[in-house]
């Protein structure tokens, strides 16, 4: 399988906006907006298209129906390190469908694994009759 080349994703198609986090923090919580709310449109972006039908494709509740992204990094205290956290996630979803899926082939069983498969049912079916009624 061949290595994955990253894909790189312009900053200008991103649109980011600074949020104020949820849950617990103090009084800080309440006075910074250290949390980062990111949304990437994938339609409108400069990927290859294939990598777009891919990533579109996936069934992932953080894409919109009109084929946005919505990223939300909230787990740091600084803006920076949240604004940073969040492109990792946005680089590591679209490089995860960089690659096309391998084709599955069908192919037939081996004539040795056909054997051990019916020596198994011969040894099983002995064992059942052998549990059956002794008749004289």
């Amino acid at each position: 399988m061949q290595a994955a080349t990253p894909l790189t994703i312009e900053e200008s198609e991103v649109e980011i906006t600074a949020i104020r986090a949820q849950g617990a923090g103090g009084q800080n919580v309440n006075k910074v907006s250290s949390a980062i709310h990111l949304r990437f449109d994938i339609v409108a972006s400069s990927l290859a298209e294939d990598v777009k039908e891919r990533l579109l494709a996936l069934r992932d509740n953080r894409i919109t129906q009109e084929g946005v992204l919505v990223l939300k990094a909230q787990s740091h205290r600084t803006q920076d390190m949240n604004r940073l956290d969040a492109f990792a996630r946005l680089h590591e979803l679209v490089n995860s469908v960089a690659l096309p899926p391998r084709i599955r082939r069908a192919t037939k069983p081996t004539y040795g694994s056909r054997q051990r498969r019916l020596e198994g049912k011969a040894q099983r079916s002995e064992t059942k009759a052998l549990r059956s009624r002794v008749t004289d």
